[in-house]
C-alpha cells in the first residue's frame, strides 16, 4: 500500500465504514434479542466448538447490509462456505457475526460482532461491537480508532511487571497462565476478537496466545490496534496478512507496540499453548 497520501484519500473508506457499523449494530441487536429471550439453538462444528441460530442470523443480517452497499468486494465469514473467489478480490468482508459463542451461551457479556475490510491484505477497516455493554468500537485507515465517539489509543506502558494482559477464559481454566502471573497482571477475558478491541481503547496492555486463530478472529482487531498505535503479529513475530488461501494463522501477540518483543520472547520461552488447543 502506498505512504504519502492525501487528506482526501485518507477518508476514502467513510462510505464502507458507515455500512460496516450500521450492520454491526443490526447484527448486534439480533444477538441481543437472543440474549434476553434464550430462544436460540445450539450445535456444533467440532470439539469445542459450538455454533447458535444467534450467529448464523447476525451472519445473515451483515451479509445483506455489506454486499448490497459493496457487491464487488469479496467475502470472508467463519459461518458462510468459503469460495475461493475471494483471493481475486482487491478488498474483502472479513466477518465474525458473533465471536465468543461460548460466553454467549453462558451469559458473560463478552462476545462480540466483528467485521473487517481487507485491501491487498491488509486490515483498513475494522468495527467490533459488543451489544450487550454498547461498546462500538472502530477504524479505518488514517482515520485513528474509537470507542463510541471518542478517539482511543494503545496504553504507554513500558514494562512486563507493571502490565496487564487479557487471556482466555478457557486457557485460564486449564491453569495456561499459571506461570505468567508471577510476571505480569493477567485478566480474564472472552472473546479473540472483544480483547483486540479492548487492547487497542487502551483497556488492557497486551493480549497473546500460541493457539491457532482464524482470519475473522483477528482481522478487526488488527485495524483497530494499528489505528490505535500498537502492533500485532503472529506468534513469531511476523506480520498477519488477510484474504490469504489459508485462513489460519499460528497464534498472536498484540501489544501497545512498547511491549511486542518482550512478550514475544516470553510466549516462545514458555510455550503458552500446544497447537492442538483452540
Amino acid at each position: 500500500m502506498a505512504h504519502g497520501r492525501s487528506r482526501g484519500q485518507l477518508s476514502d473508506l467513510q462510505p464502507e465504514l458507515k455500512l460496516a457499523r450500521k450492520a454491526a449494530l443490526a447484527a448486534g441487536a439480533i444477538l441481543r434479542g437472543y440474549w434476553n429471550d434464550r430462544s436460540f439453538q445450539v450445535g456444533s462444528k467440532g470439539r469445542n466448538n459450538p455454533v447458535t441460530t444467534a450467529d448464523m442470523e447476525a451472519d445473515s443480517a451483515i451479509k445483506k447490509i455489506l454486499r448490497a452497499g459493496f457487491p464487488g468486494y469479496g467475502w470472508l465469514s467463519e459461518e458462510t462456505a468459503d469460495g475461493r473467489e475471494r483471493l481475486a478480490a482487491r478488498r474483502v468482508w472479513i466477518v465474525d457475526p458473533l465471536d465468543g459463542t461460548k460466553e454467549f451461551i453462558n451469559r458473560v457479556p463478552e462476545f462480540c460482532v466483528a467485521i473487517a475490510l481487507a485491501e491487498e491484505g491488509a486490515p483498513v477497516l475494522g468495527v467490533t461491537y459488543n451489544p450487550i455493554r454498547r461498546q462500538l468500537f472502530w477504524a479505518a485507515r488514517g482515520l485513528g480508532c474509537h470507542l463510541g465517539t471518542r478517539r482511543v489509543r494503545v496504553t504507554r506502558t513500558r514494562s512486563l511487571e507493571r502490565a496487564t494482559v487479557l487471556a482466555s477464559r478457557s486457557e485460564i481454566a486449564r491453569g495456561e497462565w499459571e506461570v505468567f502471573e508471577a510476571v505480569m497482571g493477567v485478566s480474564p477475558m472472552g472473546s479473540v476478537a472483544y480483547k483486540l478491541a479492548m487492547v487497542a481503547a487502551g483497556k488492557g496492555d497486551a493480549t497473546f496466545t500460541r493457539s491457532p486463530k482464524s482470519e475473522w478472529d483477528i482481522a478487526s482487531g488488527a485495524a483497530l490496534i494499528a489505528e490505535a498505535g500498537g502492533k500485532i503479529t503472529d506468534i513469531e513475530g511476523r506480520e498477519v496478512r488477510f484474504n490469504q488461501r489459508s485462513v489460519e494463522r499460528h497464534g498472536l501477540i498484540a501489544s501497545n507496540g512498547i511491549l511486542h518483543d518482550s512478550l514475544r520472547a516470553l510466549a516462545r520461552r514458555e510455550g503458552l499453548l500446544g497447537e492442538h488447543h483452540r
